[in-house]
């Protein structure tokens, strides 16, 4: 009995102390879970069907309380997914210590945040690091050539925010010009300004005169009727098709002196001249015999003719690695530069009269005259001295005339004319045979200085810029030659392609860095891009001969092709809107010419299969008009040629639209990888019929 209190007394005593525990930790609790605590928050997915898997947490006791659990563990800097009607976010160091906020709309469910990436690394993009030395390692961007194609130009689709739906806009597109405007030269063929010249006795007609701004080209000129694709390089030396240059009258008026005649649907040129009915091989080779130092393709690179014909002597001297610019002028012989061109032998219309021509000084390692019909010592011998400024130093002058070898007593005394003026120059009669005279000109001043001080002409003015050649008249004096002989040191060709010329430190223009770091990386910089287009664009396919880079730096676009070893010339275009680098493209032994582009150039319709041009719109577009500049470049590209622009990407919208309303097929090629992702290039292509 009593063991049986002594277990009931303790049984009493545990039972106390566990309702004593229970209702201790009852108090604990509650105290805990009032609002002025932390809550213990617990994750909650509703399986409701109805309620679209929306997640949300529950504050216990709360149940029915929802919160936005991204913003409670958003503690990076992750992007947050936010409903239209949520307020900015609360802190989320007081995001356990505030009352509960009310109910939110359901979220769209999304994947837990996941920590960023590590930051990529910092890539160079300039060609010139942080210390202002020119880098090797810069990049240029590569093209796609998976990317799709548009060849849409009838209609531009454009997206409608206002109504979510899509609008048809037809792009405007301009009329065809009259066909008696098929063979229009703008600044030549200006009638109404040349009626208002004052005098054409110097051959005024035949220079520059361009409509005025609103009187410009303003439609497409079109090929004559039976146009076909030219004949590709090298055939198209000896034979193009008769329908797209026209003109039978050169064949009869020239057809005993070899240069042209008609043989069914073609054209063909057997390398006749009127001073070598021989062949155009035979003359260059009995020249090469006379003075051996000519050398051609080696000392002599590039070379100046003057009333060039249909341009057979340029055309053979390609061979010899010579690049030849045949320069006429218009209609003197029916469409002589037209057929040069449609050869695909470089030339340009082009007059000696009263203004410079667009070439710098020291441009030509050999200046060829053969029966130019040019009175060189006419006004005291203005013309030759025009030579003798594009001559380089050391340069020759080749005259094949009948005063060089006829005994009548009028060429006898042009003759002796030419001999009195070209001593007063300081040429060097090198060598005269047959009806061949070849002079040198001096390499530096020292002639000129031990001159009679009245000798005419004198020496030009120190201030005159021979290389300012933009509309400049004539001058009656001896451009003299740099004291530090820069033109007349460049190397052997082909080793001077890639050398910097000493003419560099001539240029105008800012530079942080040294000129021949800026040269070098220009040369990099077009030789990969040139490399990524003939990779990726094929470009060893396409039938190029006549190129034009319309802004061409230093040449380094030009001397990539070269590098590439695609059969072609370019014409290097040097805007007036920029530094003059024509001196060091020439030195480079490439061709180049001075031109503004808010006016027409020079060149027959349909002259080039290409043309480039980097970075010209967004330079000239507060200059020039862009329809304008687009409606040119038309007129001289030939039917299934191309072009291709490389530019900034605030100009491309208005250059695709005005591409469209011409009439071309228009691609645009992104190159948003790389360094120069603010650039694009759109390519374009004209119709062949």
């Amino acid at each position: 009995m009593k063991k049986f209190d002594l277990l009931k007394s303790s049984f009493l005593v545990k039972s106390a102390g566990f309702v004593f525990i229970a209702v201790a930790f009852f108090y604990i609790g509650k105290r805990w879970s009032d609002d002025n605590y932390q809550q213990v928050i617990f994750f909650n997915s509703n399986s409701n069907a109805n309620a679209n898997k929306t997640l949300s947490i529950s504050f216990s006791p709360n149940l029915n309380k929802t919160f936005d659990i991204i913003s409670l563990i958003n503690d990076t800097n992750t992007e947050q997914i936010r409903d239209d009607h949520i307020s900015d976010p609360v802190p989320q160091s007081q995001l356990l210590t505030q009352s509960p906020p009310p109910l939110l709309p359901p979220l769209l469910p999304s994947p837990p945040p996941l920590l960023p990436p590590p930051p990529p690394a910092v890539q160079r993009m300039g060609l010139v690091d942080e210390n202002g030395v020119m880098r090797n390692d810069f990049e240029v961007g590569e093209f796609d050539p998976d990317a799709l194609e548009s060849w849409n130009n009838e209609t531009d689709v454009v997206k409608d925010d206002a109504d979510e739906g899509v609008r048809v806009r037809v792009v405007r597109k301009f009329e065809k010009c009259p066909a008696s405007m098929r063979e229009y030269i703008p600044c030549m063929d200006n009638v109404e300004a040349i009626k208002r010249l004052k005098s054409v006795k110097k051959g005024e007609k035949f220079e520059r005169h361009c409509p005025e701004k609103d009187k410009g080209l303003n439609c497409l000129v079109p090929a004559p009727k039976g146009y076909k694709a030219p004949i590709p390089w090298p055939r198209s030396r000896d034979e193009v098709w008769y329908s797209n240059v026209p003109h039978a009258q050169l064949a009869e008026y020239k057809g005993g002196q070899n240069w042209i005649i008609v043989n069914k649907d073609k054209f063909r040129f057997p390398g006749g001249g009127t001073q070598f009915i021989h062949g155009a091989d035979q003359y260059i080779d009995q020249m090469s015999k006379m003075v051996p130092e000519i050398a051609f393709g080696h000392h002599t690179r590039v070379v100046l003719d003057v009333g060039c014909g249909v341009a057979s002597f340029g055309a053979y001297l390609t061979s010899r690695d010579v690049l030849t610019l045949s320069v006429a002028p218009k209609d003197v012989h029916e469409n002589q530069i037209q057929f040069a061109l449609e050869r695909g032998v470089p030339a340009m219309v082009a007059a000696f009269a009263t203004k410079r021509l667009l070439y710098p000084s020291q441009a030509f390692d050999l200046i060829h005259c053969s029966r130019c019909r040019v009175n060189w010592t006419r006004d005291d011998g203005i013309l030759l001295l025009e030579v003798n400024r594009l001559l380089r130093a050391g340069g020759y002058f080749v005259w094949a005339a009948q005063p060089v070898y006829k005994h009548e007593p009028l060429l006898e005394q042009q003759w002796e004319e030419m001999i009195n003026l070209t001593n007063r120059l300081c040429w060097n009669l090198v060598k005269k045979e047959g009806y061949i005279a070849i002079w040198q000109k001096p390499l530096d001043n020292s002639c000129y200085l031990k001159r009679d001080s009245e000798t005419q002409p004198p020496l030009c003015d120190n201030k005159d810029n021979p290389d300012n050649v933009w509309y400049v008249d004539l001058k009656s004096c001896i451009t003299p030659l740099p004291e530090d002989k820069s033109g007349a040191n460049i190397t052997m060709w082909p080793a001077r392609l890639r050398h910097p010329p000493e003419r560099l430190q001539t240029i105008t223009f800012d530079a942080f860095v040294s000129r021949k770091d800026l040269f070098k990386a220009e040369s990099k910089y077009w030789k990969e891009i040139v490399d990524s287009y003939v990779r990726s664009l094929h470009w060893k396919k396409f039938k190029l001969r006549n190129v034009m880079d319309m802004r061409a730096g230093f040449g380094g676009f030009a001397a990539a092709l070269i590098d590439n070893q695609l059969d072609c010339w370019v014409m290097n275009v040097v805007p007036v809107s920029g530094p003059n680098t024509l001196p060091v493209i020439y030195d480079r032994g490439l061709l180049g010419v001075m031109h503004d582009w808010c006016e027409p150039f020079d060149t027959y319709p349909r002259t080039y299969d290409l043309l480039h041009a980097a970075g010209l719109f967004s330079v000239e577009q507060n200059r020039c008009n862009i329809s304008s500049i687009m409606l040119e470049m038309n007129r001289i590209l030939r039917p299934g040629g191309r072009v291709y622009i490389r530019d900034s990407v605030m100009v491309m919208d208005e250059l695709q639209e005005i591409g469209k309303a011409i009439g071309w097929r228009v691609t645009l090629r992104d190159t948003s990888e790389g360094p120069h992702a603010s650039y694009r290039v759109l390519i374009c292509d004209k119709r062949l019929k």
